[in-house]
Formats: C-alpha cells, structure tokens, sequence
C-alpha cells in the first residue's frame, strides 16, 4: 500500500526542495525544541551564548536532538569567526590551516575563532591533541558534537578544558511542538492521530521525524491535487510513512500495559514479559521509562535472591543511553529474560518497610556510644568509640555486638527465603548465632 500511494508525483515533490529537516533548521534560541534544560530562560548556555561569552564546550546527545543546529544558531549570535569541520572527513591538516586563519584574524583585526566540530568522537588522540594547544591558549573556541560518551572517546585534556552540555532526547510533547511548527510552515494539516503516531515513532530524533514527516505530507499533498482539495496528513500517510501500522494507545493502555509487563515478570514468565515488552516498543512507549521500572522490579521483587539482577537492570539502562532504540531493544530483552527467569524475594521491600516504620513511629534514643565516631581528639574523653569490637579482629569476620538503639535491639527486619542466593544468606545468618570456637570448648 505505501508503495502505491508514493507515487512519482510525491517522489518529484520531495527531490525539488531541500530537506525539510534544513528548511525547518532554527535560527533563533527560541525556536529550538526540547533542550529548554540548556537554553530555557535564564539557563547558562542561553546567558552565555546572548552574551557572546561562550568558552569551549562539547554537545552529547543523541542523533537529531539539535547538536549542529545549536552550534549554527551559536554562529548568528556572536561577533567571532565561525569554522566548521567534520571530523568524518578532516584531518591534522584541516585544523592547522584553521588554527592559522585564526592566528591571522586575531593578529589582523583582533577577532576570535569559533571552530564547530561535528562527530568530534571520530578525531583520533593525535588529531585532538593538535586542538589543544590553540583551545587551551584561548586562540580558538571549540564547539565539539558528540553522539558518543565523551568521557570514553574525548581526550582528557581537552575535555577538561570544555564545558560539557548534554542534549535530551526528544521527548513526545517536544516532538508534537516540532511537527506542529512544520505543519505551520508548510500550510498543511494534520489529523490527531497522525501526529500522534508521528511523534510516538520520533525515538528522541528530530531529524528522523521531520524526515517521516515531511513524506507524510507529500503524500498527503499528492492525494489533494487529486480530489481538488487542501491537503491534510491522515493516519493512512503517517503509517505509510514510516511503514508501521498505529496501535492504540491511550492514557489507560500506557498503565494497563506496564502493570501487565511487571506482573508477568514478577510472575516469571519471560514469553509474557516479551509480549508486553514488545507491545509497549511498537506503540512508541519511553524506552527509559520502561527500563526505569525494571531497575524497580529487580530490588522489589528479586532482590537478594539474586543480586545481578540489578546489575542487569542497570546495564540496560546505560544500553537505552548509549545505544538507543530500536537495537536496545536487544538489551531491554535480555534484561527482561533475565528478570523473569530469576529466583523472586519481596524481602528487601519488606525489611526497609519495617525498618522506615520503626524511624518514623519509635523514639530513638540515638547512636549508642560504642558505634559513635572515636577518631577526632577527645572523642574517647565522653566515651565515644569506647568499647566497639573490630569485626575483622575476629577469625570469623563478625563479631556478636549491637548495633542499634538499644530499644530497637532483637528487632529483624531482613528475614532472607530459601530462595537462589538467599538460601545462602539465611544459612550463614543461621550460623551467626553459634557461640565462638572458644565457648565452644
């Protein structure tokens, strides 16, 4: 069906003009969506860019979040020179001849040089250290982009000479504002549930949705020269467009879903969790706020019993992060097989519920003086440390002591099952209570 309806005339449409995504581009600060964290009113790199007083940064963030666009938007803000390379296709000799330029400019009028370098990740460490000479002087600017960590794939020294910005991924009200400017810019309108399903399918890019978009609204325009009529971008466009089909899904959906995702898990059925898994990703849900909710299940409802399953939560949190969607939904399903499959214990939610009962109802009548801080001068003078028993002085590694108020002593609150790792730490809390080898005797 997509085939048919993207027909020659909408093809000829598309190839006349410039990409959407570079008519749309902002020019002004306050056309950009989605980054208000960076450049809302009052925030720092809004104040420092109006101010044209911008030291040497580098932009992280996903692809399509606004990282070129910034630095563009940077360029018609301030007084000084405005360079750019791409580190895909520079090289030592690019950024020489820049520094030089730059060099010459100072000298000849007394301007400065602003150099934007896109994919700044793929500049080796040699090709970084041939900026940092002229950053650290002050000669040039750097205005670095990266999709990558810049921790792992900046040199050091030149990221500790840059102030780091970190751009969101562009969430649904951000990608709704951008489809909105563009149907207002070209004059076209829009069903609900065709910018609805355009901004689920966005996954944090502007670009990528602008790009769905902008066929959407060849399409539409095509079938509108047809009938005679103006053109209005319909579900049937936006579904060809991005060549998946809309799934409903409301407000209520997006918590009867999640809760049906957590119970089958919690359930330990990992063909469940799959299914919702793959529901939630189809209809366009946060990938971050499923993963949150992982890391919740994997201390609520797992817990001791085997503690990698946080680890493995975690671990595809920072896949989300750095991978994104759609390949870190390889992550999401691993994490979710993983969590399913695993040994269950609600104890951990149990014990600190116990516990915040005891803080919040019992009057405690604080530190006992054995456990209070004892290494300050005097401290031994108003018993503080006095009488504490060194664990690791022990052959066993633990010694029998108390180490709460006095009217909380006895009282349990972490009672471990016979389930996966717990059953280990049941059993070695057990032993815990016989007497010491030499009592023993």
């Amino acid at each position: 069906m997509a085939e048919d309806l993207f027909g020659a005339a909408a093809q000829d449409r598309l190839a006349q003009r410039a990409p959407l995504a570079d008519r749309l581009r902002p020019r002004r600060l306050d056309d950009i969506v989605g980054q208000d964290h960076l450049i809302g009113a009052g925030q720092p790199l809004r104040v420092l860019i109006e101010a044209d007083k911008l030291s040497s940064v580098i932009l992280w963030g996903p692809p399509g979040t606004g990282k070129t666009t910034l630095a563009r938007v940077i360029a018609g803000h301030t007084a000084k020179a405005f360079e750019t390379l791409s580190a895909v296709t520079a090289g030592v000799k690019d950024v020489r001849e820049v520094v030089a330029r730059a060099d010459q400019r100072l000298g000849e009028r007394g301007q400065g040089t602003i150099l934007f370098l896109d994919e700044v990740h793929r500049f080796n460490k040699s090709q970084q250290d041939a900026l940092l000479p002229s950053v650290e002087s002050g000669l040039l600017t750097l205005i670095g982009a990266t999709t990558e960590n810049p921790y792992f794939e900046v040199n050091p020294p030149l990221l500790s000479r840059s102030t780091l910005f970190r751009l969101n991924a562009l969430d649904g009200d951000a990608a709704r504002a951008l489809i909105a400017k563009a149907l207002e810019a070209e004059g076209i309108g829009a069903d609900a549930e065709a910018v609805a399903h355009l901004a689920a399918r966005a996954n944090g890019d502007g670009r990528h949705t602008l790009t769905s978009l902008e066929v959407a609204m060849a399409l539409a325009s095509q079938r509108a020269e047809g009938d005679g009529v103006a053109a209005t971008v319909t579900l049937i466009d936006a579904e060809a467009a991005l060549g998946t089909k809309a799934m409903r899904y409301g407000r209520d959906d997006h918590y009867d879903v999640i809760s049906a995702f957590i119970k089958s898990i919690r359930g330990s059925d990992p063909d469940a969790g799959l299914y919702w898994l793959a529901t939630m990703l189809e209809a366009g849900e946060d990938a971050r706020f499923i993963v949150r909710r992982l890391i919740i299940l994997a201390s609520e409802d797992i817990g001791q019993a085997d503690p990698t399953s946080l680890l493995i939560a975690v671990a595809a949190a920072q896949a989300v992060e750095h991978v994104g969607l759609p390949e870190a939904q390889l992550n999401l399903a691993q994490a979710v097989i993983h969590l399913a499959t695993a040994p269950k214990s609600n104890r951990t939610t149990i014990a600190i519920g116990k516990a915040q009962v005891d803080v919040r109802e019992k009057p405690s009548s604080g530190v006992p003086a054995h456990l209070r801080d004892g290494h300050y001068q005097g401290a031994a003078k108003i018993g503080h440390g006095i009488g504490y028993e060194y664990p690791h002085n022990d052959p066993r590694g633990w010694v029998e002591q108390d180490y709460r108020p006095p009217e909380l002593v006895g009282q349990r609150y972490y009672e471990p099952t016979s389930h996966g790792h717990e059953r280990e730490i049941a059993e070695r809390m057990a032993s815990r209570s016989k007497p010491k080898p030499d009592e023993a005797s």
